[in-house]
């Protein structure tokens, strides 16, 4: 099996790569991240995930490079990681009794052969109703202002959650461990 790299510094990417009980070492790939002009969500997640992979291709030649790429969308408007408790409070002000898409881009590069799998997963939040002293209170306790949508679903976001809808909840936390399964059995992986 050729080595696994993650082309991320996230941990959040980190802990679910684990779960899959494989060897795997970690790179940050420096892209420029911004959205370009009519470009769908869906074909900003994927083309970052790929810029990701491939970006570290020359430095790691003979691996499997995972990239991965995350956006929350909220009706048409993609929403990002707040930063701050105002932009936190404001984002789940916004999202109170409505639906959160996230749509997460995985690629898969294998770099010795160039090969490259590239797919965008779905995972809809539906919010409860929200008011403002329960926002407050969730984002004193939790703080998820690196977290697009403003919560942790793997924490206490999940009290905000009315239901979800998906084919991988791990997609929602930001990397989809079902299709990267399936991407890894392609490159001849053998899991477990």
């Amino acid at each position: 099996m050729l080595p696994l790299l993650l082309a991320s510094s996230s941990a959040y990417r980190r802990e679910l790569l684990s779960r899959l009980q494989l060897p795997f070492s970690c790179s940050a790939p420096d892209i420029d991240e911004n959205h370009r002009p009519g470009e769908s969500a869906s074909a900003l997640v994927q083309r970052l995930a790929e810029e990701k992979a491939r970006t570290l291709a020359s430095t790691y030649p003979g691996h499997l490079i995972i990239g991965s790429d995350q956006v929350a969308v909220l009706g048409e408007r993609i929403i990002g990681k707040p930063h701050t408790f105002e932009k936190a409070r404001q984002q789940l002000l916004d999202a109170s009794g409505a639906s959160v898409t996230f749509l997460t881009g995985l690629a898969l590069l294998n770099s010795q052969t160039g090969h490259c799998q590239v797919d965008c997963i779905p995972f809809t939040v539906h919010m409860r109703h929200l008011d403002s002293a329960r926002i407050e209170r969730y984002l004193h306790r939790e703080q998820p202002f690196d977290c697009a949508g403003s919560f942790k679903a793997e924490g206490l976001g999940v009290s905000l959650f009315q239901s979800t809808a998906g084919s991988d909840a791990t997609s929602l936390v930001g990397l989809p461990l079902i299709r990267l399964v399936d991407m890894l059995l392609a490159e001849g992986v053998q899991i477990p």
